[in-house]
């Protein structure tokens, strides 16, 4: 533009003094001008080529910022995702120590436990041992149970057949009624036989059973009595009774009283037990039922350490 201005001076000065200079001047200030005006478009041509250099070294710098922005974000998202990689890592990494903690405490556990299974196996090798030993006199000691089972199913038979020989002599078979029970015997006797409705005291006809019971009982000294009383589900109460428990446990009471002291039964073998209203053999809804629920139980059994003899292992025959 400086050389533009300078030109256009030039030309004014030459067409303002057309007069004041010779052609030869003019021609040489003419060539002059023109040779600036082409050195000036020459000029400004490399200025425009440079600017366009510019201009194109610029737009390449923007299309290389706009990438190197776009790779920026592109590595900022990656950076989160692998951060939450990480993260998720972590608790990964945190859950697989607590799942390493919990093996080792069952690993320790199992190790505990086999140590305990060889004791235990030690133990029942033992156990084994022992057992195989006493299975040796297994035989034996079937043979003793068989024999004393035999024994004692032979006796309560005959003590049975016994008392039944004993009793049936003016006593009507309904009031009295015996059985042979697995290892015992028992006698049911209807209450009418021994007590008044609602009383515990012994009437005049019990002589006549308890006397022949109390004969059978002295004859076998091996075995324990037991005197149980029973009543039907009507319910009583008195001055001197206030329940069927208290009237069952009353008239057992008085049955063993009379075989101690009138028959001169061990006191030591006697047992008495009052059952009230329950344990019935037949349905209280009929006066026939009733009355077959109003007995006296008297039992018959081994006493209690001749089980355990019978059972002893150290008992059996070498």
């Amino acid at each position: 533009m400086h050389h533009q201005r300078y030109f256009v001076l030039i030309l004014s000065a030459l067409v303002l003094l057309p007069a004041c200079v010779t052609k030869k001047k003019y021609l040489e200030m003419k060539t002059h001008a023109e040779s600036s005006e082409n050195s000036v478009r020459v000029q400004a041509q490399s200025y425009k080529a440079q600017i366009d250099a510019c201009n194109a070294q610029f737009d390449t710098y923007k299309s290389k910022i706009t990438a190197c922005e776009q790779e920026r974000d592109k590595l900022a998202a990656e950076l989160k995702i692998a951060q939450n990689q990480t993260k998720t890592y972590q608790e990964q990494i945190g859950d697989l120590k607590n799942q390493s903690q919990d093996l080792k405490q069952q690993r320790d556990k199992q190790y505990e436990q086999i140590g305990g299974l060889t004791v235990l196996s030690q133990s029942a090798n033992n156990n084994i041992s022992l057992t195989l030993s006493q299975l040796e006199k297994k035989e034996q000691y079937i043979h003793l149970l068989q024999a004393a089972k035999t024994k004692t199913d032979s006796l309560n038979l005959a003590l049975a057949i016994n008392l039944k020989t004993v009793l049936k002599e003016g006593i009507d078979d309904q009031d009295v009624d015996i059985k042979v029970d697995k290892t015992v015997v028992f006698i049911n006797i209807s209450d009418k036989m021994l007590f008044q409705s609602g009383s515990a005291y012994i009437n005049d006809k019990a002589s006549a059973v308890l006397s022949k019971i109390a004969q059978i009982i002295q004859s076998r000294p091996d075995l324990e009595v037991m005197v149980e009383g029973y009543t039907d589900n009507v319910g009583i109460r008195t001055s001197c009774i206030e329940d069927n428990w208290a009237l069952s446990a009353a008239r057992a009471t008085s049955v063993v009283r009379v075989l101690q002291k009138n028959y001169g039964v061990n006191p030591n073998r006697l047992i008495a037990a009052g059952r009230g209203e329950y344990n019935t053999l037949a349905t209280n809804d009929t006066p026939e039922g009733k009355a077959q629920n109003r007995r006296t139980r008297i039992i018959l059994l081994p006493k209690i350490d001749q089980f355990y003899d019978l059972l002893n292992p150290n008992n059996v025959p070498k």
